[in-house]
């Protein structure tokens, strides 16, 4: 898995390392995985992404995986989007990535939009999957939405979410080992028998509901939008177009620039379920949007700082 990356923990914040696995040279892309997966659920699209000429850089999500975890704050502030998205950030400066796309999945949709909401001069192109600006998901929220993402408010709201979820997290989770290929099942199990990482996880929730939105909605307010180019992409065989219809249109009032959009032929775990037309997808979008920044050094660890 991942042959050819080299794989470390870099600093990229006072307390805050990220377990980050880094190959291939040439324009730079962080990949951002979604809950509760770790880093490696990119293992059939990193490389495909550093053949076509990309240097990929995979981290492990504050809190998730094998990357730091704070003890949270009862603001949720520790693990908001805006944290998590100066993560990146950071760890790009660290990595020598001026300029850098991003891409996210699920959860990791909402820091990739945050980062390129917040950095527009460091994010050269933006792609988000299976996600909406999560403001347009809890404005949306009818008894559908709420009966099929129960999830959403059970970690946000309930003072036993962690109990409930650590007695067991294999039984709650229902990792796959056929689907998800070994190594990254046994890297997904690996983190989820810590209970610090469920906490975390737990806390994205919560801060996804409170912070994160206020955060979007002081975006719109104040008429920010994305600048780079934007690629929306939802998987066929999940629910994305049931609740959304064209997920497209809801990110179009967020973005400066016209948005490309394309469905993927999978469930929700895309990365694993369909690399190679994830892959060819995130190709096209990005190899007119990314150039070398005048920090690139391409695949290369920085020192830590």
């Amino acid at each position: 898995m991942f042959d050819g990356f080299e794989l470390r923990d870099v600093t990229v914040a006072p307390g805050i390392d990220l377990r980050v696995r880094a190959g291939g040279r040439g324009p730079a892309v962080v990949l951002l995985h979604g809950h509760p997966r770790t880093h490696t659920t990119w293992y059939a699209v990193a490389p495909r992404l550093r053949d076509a000429g990309f240097t990929v850089v995979c981290p492990d999500l504050r809190g998730y995986g094998h990357s730091a975890k704070p003890e949270p704050d009862p603001e949720h502030q520790v693990y908001c989007d805006r944290a998590m998205a100066g993560d990146v950030v950071s760890l790009m400066t660290q990595l020598g990535h001026d300029r850098f796309a991003v891409v996210g999945h699920d959860r990791g949709s909402y820091v990739a939009f945050r980062a390129a909401l917040d950095h527009p001069e460091r994010v050269a192109s933006l792609a988000v999957l299976d996600g909406v600006p999560i403001v347009e998901a809890l404005e949306r929220t009818d008894a559908g939405f709420a009966e099929a993402w129960w999830h959403w408010f059970f970690f946000a709201a309930s003072p036993h979410a962690e109990r409930v979820v650590t007695a067991d997290p294999l039984a709650w989770y229902r990792p796959d080992a056929t689907a998800m290929g070994a190594e990254n099942h046994a890297d997904l199990v690996d983190a989820l028998q810590d209970p610090a990482t469920v906490m975390a996880m737990i806390e994205d929730y919560r801060a996804g509901l409170h912070v994160d939105r206020g955060h979007d909605e002081q975006a719109r307010a104040q008429g920010r939008r994305v600048e780079c180019r934007t690629l929306v992409g939802w998987s066929r065989h999940d629910d994305m177009g049931q609740l959304y219809g064209d997920p497209a249109a809801v990110w179009e009032p967020w973005c400066r620039l016209p948005v490309e959009s394309a469905v993927i032929d999978s469930g929700h775990h895309m990365a694993e379920e369909a690399p190679e037309q994830l892959a060819t997808l995130l190709v096209e979008h990005l190899r007119p949007t990314v150039p070398h920044g005048p920090m690139d050094t391409g695949a290369e660890f920085a020192s830590d700082p």
